[in-house]
């Protein structure tokens, strides 16, 4: 999941992740993978909420001076999103219903936004 020597800012990143599972899972949802990589891009969980498969992508961010951490995903971040569950998808022979959710974090304040990337 992690190397056993992070740096700081990837000690930061684990320690947002670890943050954004445990709300998640306060609010009912279950782990499934984390860190699902492929050659075309990575999910930062995998979750299950009911029958829904819930890819969630973690932003975090010190502040909001630069637009806060939702506004830092790029159309180009949401297309390798996209297609790293695209990918994932691939191993179901009936697809569940599912939705890509952000947990955004600035500073202390966590926001989970429910569906906020959309497939085209």
């Amino acid at each position: 999941m992690w190397p056993a020597r992070l740096s700081q800012k990837q000690e930061q990143g684990r320690k947002g992740e670890e943050s954004a599972l445990a709300y998640l899972q306060r609010h009912g949802l279950v782990l499934i993978e984390a860190n699902f990589r492929c050659k075309l891009g990575e999910i930062d969980l995998v979750m299950r909420e009911g029958e829904t498969l819930v890819f969630v992508e973690v932003r975090q961010r010190a502040d909001r001076r630069r637009g806060g951490a939702a506004a830092s995903i790029t159309p180009a971040k949401i297309r390798r999103i996209l297609r790293a569950a695209q990918v994932y998808l691939q191993r179901f022979r009936r697809l569940p219903p599912c939705r890509i959710d952000v947990v955004a974090i600035d500073g202390v304040q966590l926001e989970w936004l429910r569906n906020a990337i959309e497939a085209a």
